[in-house]
């Protein structure tokens, strides 16, 4: 199996078409010229073949489907659990739609599709619900939806021979765009603002760096206009990638809900309107400025230009400690920690404890915590255990990540989760050594739903 790149291998990168795969017209060169034989290939085919007797040849071989109703609802509810809840003051979310309101859909990002794009992460979908089509179908018989473009960020829409069909020219002036927004939003009850990042060049697309981490197209600027003529603001923030929030204090609730795929717009829908409890974490951390990332801080972006070449050369000079290791290490408070994310109900964990104080390299030991949904509605938490090494030879994080499992409960409903934590989770890489070592010491094992939100610890030992 040979894996190319972004050619089609018909009309797009001819240079670079499959019939000039190694496998290809350079393998069948070398066969004809006598530099390999045919023993090879009949090796190749035949295992070929052997795939496809054991697969398709099978004519018992249940049909498959594609694009069924079951595949969309996958994707719906795969993009419904990842969403983050990063802000709610007030508990704006979900939506109060018990009355005839006016809610505000504000930004390019609400009808552009997204699946198209940014390289190997560009689609061809058979559809794709828009975060503006999938409120209008959620709450457009209860409320009044009324929509304003804000912005104009990418009008096109095509990548590697695949479009998307939408026309998003606007020749209106960034102000005009602004104007018109504050004046569909200043009369709303919601003004639900759909932004971010999409998959066009310097932004979350492969073989360009973004040039900011700032949000592009004036939308912060956008953004401080329409909190100034409402106070419910909800940023919708699209994105692969962690953004600056300048606005943070501004806006009532924050959701971070990445590219969603074929059912974006529902998945969003439903999370807004409460359907959905959302119970996703973020990934990574959530800085408040580049200048709070390790790698720019200890680098040189954008790096050392090459000589007679438009590439850059940039190190990367954190080590081990990327994301939360860095914030922990330099007392740094992020915009959002790693492990974060908000639910509409609350959740309590209690009675954290071990099953032995100290273990040896050829033990384990097992961590407990009570969790329970003291809230009135059905959710998830994710619990998440952390490890701190109290002394090592080598320089190590002040924490990290050993465990976490998502738990769904009913109000009222609690269960007992459980970690286990053996000498595989103690070591680390000694690169002196060439090899992975657990120390003999004093370690500390955290509880919490974020890495900046411990509720419990626990001491203890390994021994020799």
């Amino acid at each position: 199996m040979e894996f190319g790149s972004w050619t089609n291998g018909l009309s797009n990168g001819t240079s670079n078409a499959y019939d000039n795969y190694y496998m290809a017209f350079p393998y069948l060169k070398m066969i004809k010229s006598g530099e390999v034989g045919t023993k090879e290939l009949d090796d190749k085919v035949r295992r070929v073949l052997r795939l496809i007797f054991r697969t398709s040849m099978n004519r018992n071989r249940p049909y498959g489907t594609l694009c069924s109703q079951e595949h969309s609802d996958a994707a719906r509810k795969i993009g419904e659990e990842g969403i983050v809840l990063l802000k709610n003051s007030g508990n704006i979310l979900p939506l109060n739609l018990s009355t005839n309101k006016k809610i505000a859909v504000i930004g390019e990002n609400a009808l552009k599709m997204m699946t198209v794009g940014g390289g190997s992460s560009s689609l061809k979908v058979k559809y794709e619900i828009s975060p503006l089509d999938g409120i209008i179908k959620k709450i457009g018989d209860k409320a009044k939806v009324v929509y304003a473009r804000g912005y104009v960020g990418d009008p096109g829409g095509e990548y590697n021979g695949v479009k998307s069909g939408q026309d998003l020219n606007d020749s209106r002036s960034e102000q005009e765009l602004i104007n018109e927004a504050v004046s569909v939003a200043k009369d709303a009850e919601y003004v639900i603002f759909v932004g971010g990042l999409n998959k066009s060049k310097n932004q979350d697309c492969e073989d360009s760096d973004r040039t900011s981490l700032e949000l592009p197209y004036a939308q912060n600027k956008l953004i401080d206009a329409l909190a100034k003529c409402n106070k419910n603001i909800i940023v919708v923030n699209i994105s692969g990638n962690a953004i600056a929030m300048p606005w943070v204090d501004k806006v009532s609730s924050i959701l971070q809900v990445w590219y969603l795929g074929t059912e974006a717009g529902n998945a969003i829908a439903n999370v807004l309107t409460g359907a959905v409890n959302p119970s996703g974490k973020l990934p990574f951390t959530f800085p408040k400025s580049l200048e709070d990332v390790g790698a720019h801080k200890l680098g040189q972006y954008p790096g050392v230009k090459r000589e007679n070449e438009d590439i850059y050369d940039q190190k990367y000079n954190e080590g081990i400690f990327v994301g939360y290791r860095w914030a922990d290490k330099n007392k740094t408070k992020p915009q959002f920690a790693f492990g974060h994310g908000l639910s509409y109900t609350s959740f309590s964990m209690t009675g954290f404890s071990q099953s032995t104080k100290s273990m040896t390299s050829d033990d384990v030991i097992t961590f407990t915590v009570d969790v329970k949904n003291i809230g009135k509605v059905s959710g998830a938490e994710v619990v998440q255990l952390y490890v701190s090494d109290e002394k090592s030879s080598l320089p190590r994080p002040i924490k990290e990540l050993k465990g976490f499992k998502k738990v769904f409960l009913e109000p009222g409903e609690s269960e007992k989760v459980t970690f286990t934590i053996g000498k595989k989770e103690l070591s680390f890489y000694d690169d002196t050594k060439g090899q992975w070592i657990a120390e003999p010491g004093k370690f500390t094992a955290l509880i919490g739903n974020s890495s900046d939100n411990i509720i419990g610890k626990i001491n203890f030992e390994l021994k020799r």
